[in-house]
């Protein structure tokens, strides 16, 4: 029966080899995604900034260049408009207008009023200045908490080095998230801290599988090289790490190209985190406990040979 491998069982690929040109691009994307955000900064959603949201249907496929011409007339300020779901549907975004609720109710009622009535409103949100800010910190909070859990969490299953290097990694993939929503321009909001969080847990778990192994290797084989045990545990779960990015990958491909405008974006997120989470288990996560004398066990010593790719 045929079998499809992505990875042959028996790689042997050094990875430690290359630790040092992996660290010092790690290191770059890291300053650039902080230089991204500090520089050009975060395209904030209502969610975070406030405004309008308003989510209609038309009885007929919408020109979303006719209504962005005829929602600009009204002088609202910035609007965002997108279409999403069917050709029918849309979604418009009108920044916080001045004053209190009673303007934002007035500013929905231009809108719908400039619709017309072949258009269904499906759902209005407003979302004030005070609401966006208390959000903001809530969405910071949780995943420092998240990171903090995680560190707590390795740090009893395995050893105190195991959690630098687990939140050391998942730093590295938050920070480069963060980056690319800076450079794309990709809207920032509440389903981006969402995806932030799936995508550290998805990260630990690709992680937590390579220290699993790397932490029976130690006690299997007291007698090598910690080099050569690190090198050996990335082989023996680098099939297992590959086929799992790349079925996911093709999940969130089939979101991109068919979900819609309002999916794409936390899609593209994701995706990228994959990609990210899958190299800083192997490169950023291993490369730091390598920096580290693990603890081996006295209650198995099997004193195996090294093979001939190790020597």
């Amino acid at each position: 029966m045929f079998r499809l491998k992505l990875v042959p069982d028996s790689s042997a690929f050094d990875f430690l080899r290359h630790m040092r040109l992996t660290a010092a691009f790690s290191a770059i994307l890291v300053l650039v995604s902080i230089g991204l955000f500090l520089g050009k900064g975060l395209n904030l959603g209502i969610d975070f900034r406030g405004g309008i949201l308003i989510e209609a249907q038309s009885q007929n496929v919408i020109e979303v260049a006719k209504i962005r011409s005829e929602l600009s007339r009204l002088n609202l300020g910035d609007i965002s408009i997108q279409s999403f779901g069917s050709k029918r549907d849309i979604l418009i975004r009108v920044q916080r207008q001045e004053g209190d609720e009673t303007a934002q109710i007035a500013a929905i009622q231009r809108i719908t009023e400039t619709l017309g009535e072949n258009f269904d409103i499906r759902r209005t949100e407003f979302v004030g200045p005070t609401i966006g800010a208390e959000l903001a910190e809530k969405g910071m909070l949780a995943v420092g908490c998240a990171l903090l859990a995680i560190m707590i969490y390795i740090w009893f299953r395995f050893e105190w080095q195991f959690s630098i290097a687990a939140v050391i990694a998942l730093g590295h993939d938050v920070i480069s998230t963060v980056g690319l929503f800076a450079l794309a321009s990709f809207e920032f909001n509440l389903a981006t801290v969402a995806a932030i969080l799936t995508i550290a847990g998805y990260s630990i778990n690709d992680t937590v599988v390579v220290f699993d192994r790397v932490r029976e290797n130690l006690r299997k084989y007291k007698s090598w090289d910690q080099a050569k045990i690190l090198n050996k545990s990335l082989n023996e779960t680098l099939s297992r790490t590959v086929m799992t990015s790349v079925t996911t990958s093709l999940a969130l491909l089939a979101i991109i190209i068919f979900g819609g405008a309002v999916l794409r974006d936390f899609a593209l997120a994701m995706l990228w985190g994959v990609t990210i989470g899958t190299y800083s288990s192997i490169f950023v996560a291993v490369g730091v406990i390598s920096r580290f004398d693990l603890k081996r066990s006295d209650d198995e010593d099997n004193s195996a040979p090294v093979p001939e790719y190790e020597r």
